[in-house]
């Protein structure tokens, strides 16, 4: 964590901290076409819950190893029951179902989205005043979303809206759990709190994915139980720790900006790996959403 009390005149930019930063933005980016593959593979909940508990038990290992307490105050527990719900629940859950109906490119973009509504929220909730480059940011956001609702007419937008509500509902839930953990902080070591938020989050989903949903995993082919490893693995294990490993060496406002490499990653292996359109749409989309993002985090 950063001291903001802490009496600095220039932020030093370490280069560990760029790479820490590179790593999770394209363990995070890739994840994008890893899930709208397997989803042809596996059903929506139990993917994401199962991946989601695995990923934690592993990080809750390595807290371990790292010799990091999973104790959890009792105070503490209100905190982290809301932040696992709002991050990790409504997030895994809405985001995976909007593949079902978008693009995974598509969907990254809305996705990443989150800044924006992160800074209208922390108004209210936090009285950060939102200023002319964040309104500007808003609405270059909406142009975006615009842009990729305009598909090749009104057939294409009518059947990507629901895909697009789930997916504006899971960036806005992020955005809230953002803001929440802003004005209630969770005091755990990082790497623990990650642990028990995505453990608390995905642990109901996969119990609902086991129950209603079926899966065949005789279907799944080889390449499916590799990017099964890679979801766990690299998307809830790696890429977080070097999230964190970031965030320790780098300013909080070049790490927030570094993340939105994650967007046009996801964009252009969408493309290269699943043959997703990358038209003017969907160029138009990334610029708009970029954009809006980049003034959101001024």
């Amino acid at each position: 964590m950063l001291d903001s009390t802490r009496p600095v005149l220039r932020p030093r930019i370490a280069p560990a901290g760029l790479m820490f930063l590179a790593i999770t933005s394209i363990g995070w980016g890739f994840n994008w076409p890893v899930t709208k593959f397997l989803l042809a593979e596996l059903p929506p909940l139990t993917l994401r819950g199962v991946t989601g508990v695995l990923g934690a038990g592993l990080l809750a290992a390595l807290a371990l190893v790292r010799g990091d307490s999973l104790k959890v105050a009792r105070e503490i527990w209100p905190r982290l029951l809301t932040a696992a719900v709002l991050n990790v629940t409504g997030w895994m859950v809405l985001m995976g179902l909007a593949l079902l109906w978008l693009p995974a490119s598509e969907a990254a973009l809305i996705a990443y989205t989150m800044p924006v509504w992160a800074s209208i929220i922390a108004w209210p909730v936090l009285g950060e005043r939102p200023t002319v480059l964040r309104t500007l940011g808003l609405v270059m956001a909406f142009v975006g979303l615009a842009s990729i609702m305009g598909g090749n007419g009104i057939a294409a937008s009518t059947e990507k809206l629901p895909g697009i509500i789930m997916a504006l509902f899971g960036a806005l839930g992020f955005a809230l759990g953002t803001v929440f953990s802003k004005k209630y902080p969770i005091r755990l070591p990082p790497i623990t709190a990650a642990a028990w938020q995505i453990g608390i989050g995905c642990l109901p989903i996969s119990i609902v994915g086991l129950l209603i949903e079926t899966s065949h995993l005789e279907l799944v082919t080889p390449v499916g139980w590799w990017l099964l490893v890679y979801s766990t693995v690299v998307q809830f294990c790696i890429a977080y720790v070097s999230w964190f490993a970031a965030l320790a060496r780098l300013p909080a406002s070049v790490a927030a900006i570094g993340t939105m490499a994650v967007p046009v990653i996801g964009v252009v292996a969408s493309a290269i790996a699943l043959h997703e359109p990358l038209g003017p749409g969907q160029i138009a989309a990334l610029v708009f959403t970029l954009g809006a993002v980049v003034l959101a985090t001024r």
